[in-house]
């Protein structure tokens, strides 16, 4: 039986990237987002091409009756679920200093970037558990896809790094909480990655490429978070579990 995955966000960006990573280790696909399944399917289509099995919920991580209703087709579709890729996310519709920054954009960040995958996690875990339970050869494993903005303040989208700080300790969390049963749990913690997200700051980055911010002087491509991805679920670092895998170019090694 092929292995399942549940990508949220899995149809654009990071997450497309991902979803083309594991499609081509085999994995049927459960992917999630906010986009009607009009709007991707043709996402959708160039997935299917790859031999896969893929499954569109249209979903908003934040709510709650959604992230049920998420597992619950997940469930209904495959009938198990072996690795969740925690991966929607949002930055704040305005960069906004934080003398500034209203309570509406931080609930709206929190709730997508934090809450959701919080919770949605939680829901998935028990399954997992139940599913270690069943049967001796079950393996799971949870990845959140974090940011360096989880240790490098940017006071312009502070709701967005105080979401990801939180995304690295929720990671810990569960990884302390699902170790006795088998179920790892990663973070991957992307750089700058060339996506919708950051099509805004092309410019900016490029002169600070150019100029050093990263020891390897390019973009980081959502392919390079897939494979990171990819090969956490192949269960490659065994004995790593609650660990961050860093996919930044070498931007936050400290230099003299």
């Amino acid at each position: 039986m092929k292995k399942v995955a549940l990508i949220t966000g899995g149809t654009r960006g990071i997450g497309f990237g991902i979803s083309q990573c594991l499609a081509a280790d085999g994995y049927h696909l459960a992917l999630s987002g906010r986009t009607s399944a009009t709007g991707v399917s043709a996402v959708i289509t160039e997935l299917q091409r790859q031999g896969t099995e893929v499954l569109y919920v249209q979903s908003d991580v934040a709510d709650a009756s959604d992230r049920e209703r998420l597992v619950e087709a997940v469930r209904e579709r495959f009938g198990a679920l072996h690795a969740l890729v925690n991966n929607a996310g949002v930055a704040p519709l305005e960069r906004a200093d934080i003398l500034s920054a209203t309570a509406e954009s931080y609930d709206r960040v929190m709730n997508i970037n934090l809450k959701g995958p919080f919770f949605l996690t939680q829901a998935v875990a028990n399954w997992m558990v139940s599913q270690a339970a069943e049967s001796e050869s079950y393996t799971g494993t949870i990845i959140n896809v974090g940011s360096i903005s989880a240790t490098l303040a940017s006071t312009n989208r502070g709701e967005y790094t105080i979401s990801k700080a939180g995304i690295a300790m929720a990671t810990q969390l569960w990884a302390v909480r699902l170790a006795e049963y088998g179920i790892s749990v990663f973070e991957v913690r992307p750089g700058i990655i060339k996506t919708d997200m950051t099509r805004g700051v092309v410019e900016k980055y490029d002169r600070m490429i150019r100029d050093g911010l990263t020891l390897q002087p390019r973009w980081g491509t959502p392919e390079d978070v897939g494979k990171a991805v990819a090969m956490l679920c192949r269960n490659e670092l065994p004995y790593s579990t609650g660990q961050v895998v860093m996919v930044d170019g070498g931007l936050t090694i400290g230099r003299l």
